[in-house]
């Protein structure tokens, strides 16, 4: 996937799914998929980039009347510009560039949000952005999209706007799933409470923590259950804190059954959120490697302990927990 934080090296021309899709979750999914189309195979050049940070794959040449399946999307969220306040994210960069590759996005469009961009109306946002630069042929939105200055845009008026540039507009309606709406501020307020199983129905999969694995104090070690310190982005939401069931997935791809922990581990005057993994059954070395946890279940909150035969007395019966859970649900 070609990714790219300047409209002058995008691909074009393009079906474009626009908005923020923090989260990428089964409403932003019915978005996506009106821009989906199976593409021809492409000439690639033989250069590597890279953009945002990231490893990307070679630059895809244009290649006839072909159109590319686009992302647009804004770094920084718009909440945060406007509100100077920093946002934790369902998917930062890194995973939002994942997710959207394996749906069959072939190129994200990040946005600097910048009071130039934020000044623009919707009519010089779509005159500037989807058709000079992008030559928007196809453009979906959610039914509750607003752009341009003030908000002043939305899914009807991107419609109207469009018009003119014979641009197609796909409105996708607000989805509910159980009585539940299908949105990022659900699926937060889901995490924040620890009702995994709501805010994976709403994801489409299981949600997830990924980082690098660094040295920690081996505590666990001591008490015969050894930990992975996980090392997550500075923007990446945290769900409850607690005990959870979870797969861990190594860098190999194959998945482990395991037990997390997310707080301050206050039985043992911990001065700072950490996320903990013990994987079950599992010996060898991962620090330094990349490891992603899928949150499954959440077993208990955390809390302190009398003592420390008490707190390993409660990891034992937490791993006995996980793993009847797991088994019951792969």
């Amino acid at each position: 996937m070609w990714v790219t934080s300047s409209l002058t090296t995008a691909l074009s021309p393009a079906r474009v799914a626009l908005g923020n899709f923090d989260g990428v979750h089964l409403g932003h999914q019915g978005v996506i998929a009106e821009i989906l189309h199976d593409a021809p195979q492409r000439d690639l050049s033989l250069s590597q980039v890279r953009a945002e940070g990231l490893e990307c794959e070679p630059s895809p040449r244009l290649s006839g009347d072909r159109t590319y399946a686009t992302v647009v999307s804004f770094n920084p969220h718009p909440q945060e510009f406007f509100t100077g306040r920093a946002r934790s994210l369902l998917t930062p960069v890194p995973e939002k560039v994942e997710q959207l590759r394996s749906l069959g996005v072939e190129q994200l469009v990040l946005l600097p949000f910048t009071a130039e961009l934020a000044r623009l109306t919707p009519e010089a946002f779509v005159a500037e952005v989807l058709q000079r630069h992008l030559q928007t042929q196809r453009v979906s939105v959610g039914e509750n999209f607003h752009f341009g200055r003030n908000r002043s845009g939305n899914s009807a008026s991107l419609r109207q706007i469009g018009q003119a540039y014979h641009m197609e507009a796909c409105i996708a309606g607000l989805q509910y799933l159980e009585g539940h709406r299908i949105s990022s501020s659900t699926i937060r307020q889901a995490l924040a409470s620890g009702d995994v199983t709501q805010a994976n129905c709403l994801l489409g999969r299981p949600y997830q923590l990924q980082g690098t694995v660094e040295l920690g104090q081996q505590l666990g070690r001591t008490l015969g259950f050894p930990t992975a310190n996980l090392a997550l982005p500075a923007d990446k939401f945290l769900p409850r804190w607690g005990v959870y069931s979870v797969w861990a997935q190594l860098e190999d791809g194959c998945k482990w059954p395991a037990v997390m922990n997310l707080g301050c581990r206050p039985t043992v005057a911990g001065d700072r959120p950490t996320v903990e993994v013990h994987l079950l059954d599992w010996q060898g070395d991962l620090y330094h490697h990349s490891l992603t946890v899928h949150l499954m279940t959440y077993l208990r909150p955390e809390r302190q302990f009398s003592s420390l035969d008490a707190l390993k007395a409660q990891i034992h019966q937490d791993c006995q927990t996980a793993r009847s859970h797991l088994q019951s649900r792969p």
